[in-house]
């Protein structure tokens, strides 16, 4: 054997076109800046310690939350701008005084009891004295204070959703339709008993009604009906939801009955 063909070359790495192919393609494609560094405050739980306090919900988990469970709540846009600081101030009204410091009350010692016992409000009265604006301004309060998630509804236009979402092979949209009104930590129920009460608007008022009873949800009630009659064509609250619904309202919520005049026309300078 020649000392040539004994001499052992050494080896080179042959360049694959496949191989290079596909680094080039990697090359090109967009490289993305890398994940930031956990949250400083919560170290990526979740959850911020607090000095001498405990431990709460990092402010980098609350950062969009308010914004979104806002929308979430389905205020009209003509109560958006409702809160207790605006609710309108009638001098030497107590009605409207003790109003206002319930709904104070309510989102004041909601983290204490409201929670677990879910007693809400009963907001009594006639038209125009500024029930739905205080319901809408506990609501935000409660939204923004101990971000709950909440739902605001005008009774007879959820009647109308769940009628104009039945499904009658299915018979699962009227389902669809309630079950964010049983599960809402909070729920405003706006002018109850306005719908002529027939069977069926009787039966879905016991279902929601009895549904947040049970679980012990915070509803807050507004209607225009009053538990005595001011003559004898006045129709009272028990007459236009049952005598069942009204006593379990007895126990869900604290009745607060608001007289006044109508704001509207004060507002439109018509009252007298």
């Amino acid at each position: 054997m020649s000392s040539d063909k004994a001499k052992i070359h050494p080896l080179f790495a042959v360049p694959d076109a496949e191989a290079e192919r596909e680094a080039a393609a990697v090359d090109a494609e967009p490289q993305f800046a890398a994940e930031p560094s956990a949250c400083q405050f919560c170290f990526g739980s979740g959850m911020e310690v607090v000095a001498g306090k405990g431990a709460r919900r990092c402010r980098c988990r609350t950062q969009n939350s308010e914004a979104k469970l806002l929308e979430a709540a389905r205020i009209p846009r003509r109560y958006q701008h409702c809160t207790l600081k605006n609710f309108y101030n009638v001098s030497g009204n107590g009605f409207i005084w003790r109003a206002h410091g319930e709904a104070q009350r309510l989102i004041k010692d909601y983290n204490i009891d409201g929670r677990a016992e879910g007693r809400g409000l009963l907001l009594m009265g006639p038209v125009g004295v500024g029930k739905t604006h205080l319901s809408v301004a506990i609501l935000q309060a409660l939204i923004k204070e101990h971000s709950v998630n909440g739902l605001f509804y005008e009774f007879g236009s959820l009647l109308k959703e769940i009628q104009n979402s039945y499904n009658p092979v299915s018979q699962t949209s009227e389902l669809k339709v309630l079950a964010p009104v049983f599960d809402a930590e909070v729920l405003v129920l706006d002018e109850l008993g306005a719908s002529k009460p027939t069977d069926w608007v009787r039966d879905t008022m016991m279902q929601i009604i009895n549904t947040r009873y049970n679980d012990k949800k915070l509803t807050i009630f507004t209607t225009n009906y009053l538990d005595g009659r001011k003559s004898e064509k006045d129709e009272m609250l028990e007459d236009r939801i049952g005598v069942r619904l009204r006593s379990r309202l007895y126990e869900m919520c604290k009745t607060v009955l608001i007289e006044g005049e109508d704001y509207r026309k004060k507002l439109n300078g018509q009252a007298q």
